[in-house]
């Protein structure tokens, strides 16, 4: 399946078990490429701050993370299934990392790691714990992608949030040392662990899921949904007027 473009961003329309199977098959020792998931979150900042794009249109493989798009592209006669990064992280650590294979993590808790080699049998985590805050932090992103350099893994999963962490898989790919592929995963390490509570899947499918967050922490999270995040209908208004 080819390749979608949606409110200018370069999708690869593919379901979760088909992006975790593309991951899997790709090999040890592979070129480094990183993997983004916007949402609406994403989309919107990308509205404010147009400097952005770059870390987008450089990543080797861009998925949806959102059933919200999902539907407004089908309004729009397009096929563009959500796979949530959580879930393809989640898959690849069920199905596809072997337990004595190296992972690199960037971000997350001490508490993160030890629960994932309880849970997974992993023996190689490297994880790098960046400062923070990190986005204004040139060294700091430095150091993240110089740690993605040095030890080489088919997998290195970038936890800081986002932009952060779309920074740092650039600086990694900007080094031209680096190997295996980066996910951007955000909080799919939170979820994984169970440090975080995900929404219940009947939630996820209603394209809830961001009430549920809301409703979980809604002093971080109120200005995210409810003022920033309805900014989607009107890029997605914009657009269908630029096709008409």
């Amino acid at each position: 399946m080819g390749v979608v473009n949606f409110l200018g961003l370069a999708f690869e329309p593919m379901g979760t078990g088909e992006a975790v199977a593309r991951l899997g098959a790709i090999p040890a020792g592979a070129a480094f490429s990183y993997v983004v998931t916007p949402n609406v979150d994403h989309r919107v900042r990308l509205e404010r701050e147009a400097e952005l794009w770059p870390l987008y249109r450089q990543a080797g493989l861009i998925l949806n993370d959102s059933r919200i798009l999902a539907r407004l592209a089908r309004f729009d006669g397009i096929d563009l299934p959500a796979s949530p990064g959580a879930d393809v992280v989640a898959g690849l650590f069920a199905s596809v990392i072997r337990p004595d294979e190296p992972v690199v993590i960037i971000g997350g808790v001490a508490g993160d790691i030890e629960t994932l080699k309880a849970k997974f049998g992993l023996t190689d985590i490297r994880w790098h714990e960046p400062p923070n805050p990190l986005r204004p932090n040139k060294a700091g992103i430095a150091a993240a992608a110089a740690f993605i350099a040095a030890n080489p893994a088919r997998f290195h999963f970038l936890c800081v949030g986002s932009p952060q962490q779309e920074m740092v898989a650039a600086a990694a790919l900007a080094r031209g040392d680096a190997v295996g592929t980066a996910l951007c995963c955000g909080a799919s390490l939170e979820f994984l662990t169970g440090r975080v509570a995900r929404a219940p899947e009947w939630i996820s499918r209603a394209g809830l899921e961001w009430a549920f967050r809301l409703a979980s922490q809604p002093r971080r999270l109120a200005r995210r949904y409810l003022i920033d995040g309805p900014v989607i209908f009107r890029i997605w208004q914009r657009s269908r007027r630029t096709k008409s």
